[in-house]
This record gives C-alpha cells, sequence and structure tokens, in this order.
C-alpha cells in the first residue's frame, strides 16, 4: 500500500489519496470572475488525479486583490461563477476547494509577466490597506493602516465569501494567512508595528487572524473541513518563526481547523531561503508533531519517491505540489505507475493506460 495514494479522511469529505494541487495564482480574471482559462486549468489536475484541486487565492474584496486580474469570491455572482468549475472537479473524483484571501500592503500590482510593479489607481489599481503603514518595498505602493473598524468589515468580508464557497459547491476552504498577504502581515513584527489590541506581543498579533479563523469556521458548514496556509518562518532575524508558528497552530486546532498547510516566507525582501527539495518539510513535521494538527507539506517536492517518503516517515499528511503540476497535470497518474500503486484513470484515457 502506498502511504501517497492511500485515502484521507478530513471531517466528512474523503479525499481519494494525499497529492494536493496548491492553490497557484493565474492573473487571468476580469472583475475577480474566473473564466475558461480557470477551468482548463483546474479541470486537467483534476483529471490528472490529483485528490485536492484548490483554486488559487481568492479575494475576499476587490482592494484585497493582489492585481486587478486576481480570482474573487466577494458576490453571489462570483459564487455562480464557479459553480462550473467546482462542478467539473468533483465530477472527476477530486475535491474542488479555494483559498480565501486578503493582499494587504502587497495589494494593487501588476502580473508577474508584467513586472510586479504597482498599478496606479489611474490604470486601475487602489490603495493597499495593512495593518501598519510599512510598504513590502519600493516596488508597492504605500499602505494605509487599517481601523479596528475595518477589522471587523474584513472578518465579514471573510465570513460571506465562506457562504459563498459553500454555494459555488466547494467542499473545502483555505484561509491565506501566508506570504507576505494582511493575515501574514498581522503575525509577523517585521510587518504589524502596532500599539493597541492587534499589535505587540504574539497573542496581539494572533488575534486577527485567529477571529477570521472563528468566524469562518463557524460560517462553514460543520462536516466539511476548514485549511489554513501559513508561512512557517519569514526567514529573517526578529520576524516570524517556527515556535510562532506552532503556537499559532495550536490555537487553529482548538478553533476547529483540521490541517495546516505549511509554506514559508514572503514577509520581507530580506529573506533568505534555502533552494533545496523539500526545504519545507521540516516545518510540517514540526507542527504536526509539537501541535497535534494533521499537515501539508509543500515546496519543491517533484518525485513521487520523496512524496512517498515524507508520508512513511510521519513528517506530513498529505503533499501539496505547485511548479510540478503545472509542469506536468497527469503527475499523480505517473507517479502511482512508479510507486506500484492502484489509482482510477479516467475512462476517457484508459487507452495510455498500459505501456
Amino acid at each position: 500500500m502506498s502511504f501517497l495514494f492511500s485515502p484521507m479522511e478530513l471531517r466528512g469529505v474523503v479525499l481519494r489519496n494525499r497529492v494536493f494541487v496548491s492553490p497557484m495564482c493565474q492573473y487571468s480574471s476580469e472583475d475577480g470572475f474566473p473564466n475558461d482559462w480557470h477551468m482548463v486549468h483546474l479541470g486537467s489536475r483534476a483529471v490528472g488525479g490529483a485528490a485536492l484541486v484548490m483554486v488559487e487565492a481568492t479575494a475576499v474584496s476587490p482592494e484585497g486583490r493582489i492585481s486587478p486580474q486576481d480570482s474573487g469570491l466577494w458576490s453571489a455572482e462570483h459564487a455562480s461563477a464557479f459553480e462550473r468549475i467546482a462542478g467539473f472537479i468533483a465530477a472527476q473524483g477530486a475535491v474542488p476547494g479555494i483559498q480565501l484571501a486578503h493582499a494587504g500592503r502587497k495589494a494593487s500590482t501588476a502580473a508577474p509577466w508584467r513586472g510586479r510593479k504597482l498599478v496606479a489607481e489611474a490604470d486601475g489599481g487602489w490603495q493597499p490597506v495593512a495593518p501598519s503603514p510599512l510598504r513590502f518595498d519600493e516596488q508597492h505602493g504605500n499602505p494605509r493602516e487599517l481601523s479596528r473598524s475595518e477589522l471587523a468589515g474584513l472578518i465579514e468580508r471573510f465570513r460571506d465569501a465562506v457562504r459563498w464557497s459553500a454555494a459555488a459547491g466547494f467542499r473545502v476552504v483555505e484561509l491565506h494567512m501566508a506570504h507576505g498577504y494582511l493575515m501574514h502581515e498581522f503575525l509577523s513584527p517585521i510587518s504589524n508595528t502596532r500599539t493597541d489590541e492587534y499589535g505587540g506581543s504574539l497573542e496581539r498579533r494572533m488575534r486577527f487572524p485567529l477571529e477570521v479563523a472563528a468566524a469562518a469556521r463557524d460560517a462553514w458548514p460543520a462536516e466539511l473541513p476548514l485549511l489554513v496556509r501559513i508561512s512557517a518562518t519569514d526567514w529573517v532575524e526578529g520576524g516570524w518563526s517556527l515556535h510562532d508558528s506552532i503556537e499559532l497552530a495550536r490555537r487553529l486546532r482548538e478553533l476547529g481547523v483540521d490541517l495546516v498547510d505549511c509554506s514559508s516566507g514572503g514577509s520581507s525582501p530580506a529573506q533568505v531561503v534555502p533552494d533545496r527539495p523539500g526545504y519545507q518539510v521540516e516545518f510540517a513535521a514540526a507542527i504536526r508533531r509539537e501541535a497535534a494538527i494533521k499537515t501539508a507539506a509543500v515546496g519543491l517536492i517533484t518525485a513521487p519517491a520523496q512524496a512517498e517518503t515524507i508520508l512513511a516517515t510521519g513528517q506530513a499528511d498529505a503533499v501539496c505540489l505547485a511548479r510540478e503540476l503545472l509542469r506536468d497535470p497527469y503527475w499523480p497518474l505517473r507517479a502511482a505507475r512508479e510507486l506500484g500503486a492502484e489509482i482510477a484513470w479516467p475512462v476517457q484515457y484508459q487507452r495510455a493506460r498500459s505501456r
């Protein structure tokens, strides 16, 4: 029995294996609405055998988008636009999921192939917001500090987006607390210098993300799993640390979060990130062990044997693949063959199953 291709239960959802498609921004939406590109991009990964197929970081408000071309879910109309995609993913035997996000101070920037520079308001951009009026770097805009009343409003935005996710047919919601976006900005002392109840000590810096998680769990059906993606470290001295992440994971577990997706970095341009296969797996292992919560490992996981070893040695409960699934949407089908595991192929592709 392959660990990678063993089923996994999260609340009332059964995943056919432990290969998750990481949320990957496509910068191809208009006014937040998904289109045929998203159908093909996400649908092909479901056809390819992954268990969980997650929509990219999807903003809970127009101002929460990373770029003007980001995916969004701030109205019933957006939910309706996602229904066909979620339905197709489910019809292929995969579980449709969506990552809900707010870009914070890293909002209103151009797509990567357009330079990632600030998009001016005259060109369709907007004023970024953040815990504190500190910009990420010279390419990003100067953010406006959020008031307490605005924070309460954003919590409701997340609550509404969770409800619309259910209406669209998604079976998994992931909250984006990583990569230097809004909730990570509150967590990290690099980006949060507030002096009120949302800044200062670890407890206070965790307050807003935990309030969002509590609201999301309350709005999300009890039988469906709630995930959180975190940056386990800022890779900067004096920044957010693995120790902090373990404490956050414990608190998230108490609120009813079912799995922590362990990424890293994104809070500071001064970060120094190792460039080696599986460089973040140790974070998933430590959080799984110390916080007693299921984890997913992500980051330069490319080989089937590598993924199998991560799970077989108890370092994580699932693996999230990103770039490798861009290169090969059918990686799970190939991996199953290499590991000697049985996995269902689409009937339309059966002729290619044998060598």
